[in-house]
């Protein structure tokens, strides 16, 4: 709701008087020039015919319509002075949630991570004021970008990450690949091939995504302003194949994030056949049993789930509040004005044909 006030009471008070002083000087001065003797000529009865007196009623009434114009430009100038406001009244929402979208680009889930990309894409399609970022990791991590809330470079990064990996989908796509897509990939994927002999490790790439927050701690996992910090989230996809020897297993790094408060949401990126698994049902035991949700890419509304149980934690990471403003309204007042002016300029021009 809007409310109707005025910023400047005193000085449409001010012009009132002066206005009021300067017409009251008008007819004193009037007045006194009135005493001395003032010879009147009539055209009454030299020009005593209708067409006279239709023109001279047509005067009067033209002249009474220029003055109540004038008066009310006058006004209306003086409620301008005054500055008509409106006191909006409105409620403000100010998310203050961290999300990281923490990606698996090992061999095994590189063929699905373009449709994991699309997911993210879509994902941050749903959001609305909360910082994002995007870890890819196998043996060790690489940053993509980190938490930001301009989300036309989020999702230009997403798109561009998606075209890269449009040509690895499949066998046959790689066997065609030409050396500058094979470089466009290498390029991308540089930086998360750095120990030897080891892939897929979830649980260091899960840690290296919490680090990305604010006032996350590798040693107890938990900072002594986290009661302080935003509310902070991962979505987590990978396939749940570890090839070597991780320095933080998927439980141990659940362990350190839930005690940092940091809650972390899954997302299968494999095939289709694999939803059921050993590795895909660990993998849903323990982030569920962590608080957090599980989806599968092949899953209908999977996005939609996602986006969900997100929301729904928006209660606590949310902040809302009132907030009232004061602003000018000067619009109709000033249009209102401009017209009463136009059309005392028009009857004037009309009196003096």
């Amino acid at each position: 709701m809007t409310t109707l006030t005025w910023q400047w009471p005193w000085a449409a008070l001010a012009a009132i008087a002066a206005a009021v002083v300067t017409i009251l000087l008008l007819v004193l001065f009037a007045r006194r020039g009135s005493d001395k003797p003032i010879l009147v000529f009539s055209l009454a009865d030299d020009l005593h015919t209708e067409e006279a007196t239709r023109l001279f009623k047509r005067w009067r009434v033209l002249s009474r319509i220029a003055v109540a114009l004038l008066t009310v430009s006058l006004a209306l100038s003086i409620a301008l002075i005054a500055r008509p406001s409106v006191v909006d009244q409105g409620e403000e929402r100010a998310s203050s949630r961290d999300i990281v979208l923490c990606l698996d680009v090992s061999g095994s889930t590189l063929p699905y991570d373009r449709q994991v990309i699309d997911t993210y894409t879509d994902l941050v399609s749903h959001f609305q004021g909360e910082r994002i970022a995007l870890s890819i990791f196998n043996s060790t991590s690489r940053t993509v970008f980190p938490l930001t809330d301009d989300y036309a470079l989020v999702t230009t990064q997403l798109k561009s990450a998606s075209a890269i990996l449009r040509k690895v989908q499949s066998q046959n796509d790689i066997d065609k690949m030409s050396d500058k897509d094979y470089q466009k990939i290498s390029d991308w994927l540089d930086g998360t091939q750095n120990r030897r002999d080891s892939t897929s490790l979830i649980g260091d790439g899960l840690v290296s995504c919490a680090a990305m927050l604010p006032g996350f701690d590798y040693g107890a996992g938990q900072s002594t302003t986290s009661n302080q910090r935003r509310a902070s989230s991962i979505v987590l996809a990978t396939d749940n194949v570890v090839s070597g020897t991780p320095t933080y297993s998927l439980q141990q790094a659940l362990d350190l994030t839930q005690r940092a408060k940091i809650t972390v949401d899954g997302l299968f990126s494999g095939p289709k056949q694999s939803d059921s698994d050993d590795a895909t049902v660990q993998m849903r035991n323990e982030i569920e049993s962590h608080g957090g949700a599980f989806h599968t890419q092949t899953a209908t509304n999977s996005v939609d789930d996602l986006v969900r149980d997100i929301e729904r934690r928006k209660d606590v990471e949310n902040q809302r509040h009132h907030q009232t403003a004061i602003v000018d309204a000067p619009f109709w007042w000033m249009l209102t004005m401009a017209a009463a002016v136009l059309a005392w300029l028009a009857v004037s021009w009309r009196l003096r044909r």
